[in-house]
């Protein structure tokens, strides 16, 4: 049975069902339909091409059978202007509610995902000042050799009271009251 008529039409009606498109060199494509578009170009999954070819004709026979051709061809885009019958051949797979959406279970497990670096707890409250790390956190050892910050002068160790003119807020800055 078709499906019902849907507002968007009937081809609209008709995703993810299992179509038998012939096209104009006789070959027909059976596959299930994901997409179209208004020049019924059609996207084709699972889809398998049917076409018939006769055999050469021997001196003794007067007519050889026809041979029908199966091939698997997977996903096919198929050009609008080549299409010359749609049939419906099967509704759309049947697919149980619960699982619809969800992604199967595979071995693994779940970690964020960041830049190398690994999570760090927070060391404190929101009010509580952090003390100093003794080493540096996981993937950034520290800057490559030869590079320094502005300000700090070569061969000054990184820590410390910072260099003149780096201490305290910007000029102009009102802390939130």
């Amino acid at each position: 049975m078709p499906p019902p008529k849907a507002k968007g039409g009937k081809m609209l009606s008709l995703i993810n069902w299992r179509l038998k498109v012939t096209i104009n060199d006789g070959r027909a494509l059976t596959g299930q339909m994901l997409a179209f578009d208004r020049h019924m170009n059609l996207v084709l999954a699972d889809c398998e091409e049917f076409r018939r070819i006769r055999p050469k004709k021997k001196a003794g026979e007067e007519t050889a059978p026809e041979q029908e051709m199966k091939r698997t061809l997977g996903l096919v885009i198929l050009r609008g202007e080549t299409v010359v019958s749609i049939s419906v051949e099967g509704p759309p797979p049947a697919t149980d509610d619960d699982k619809k959406g969800a992604l199967p279970a595979g071995p693994g497990r779940g970690m964020p995902a960041g830049r190398g670096m690994g999570m760090m707890p927070p060391m404190g409250g929101p009010g509580i000042a952090r003390p100093p790390m003794p080493f540096a956190p996981p993937g950034m050892p520290g800057p490559p050799p030869g590079f320094r910050p502005p300000g700090f002068p070569p061969g000054a160790p990184f820590g410390g009271p910072p260099p003149a003119g780096f201490a305290g807020p910007p000029p102009g800055f009102q802390p939130p009251q």
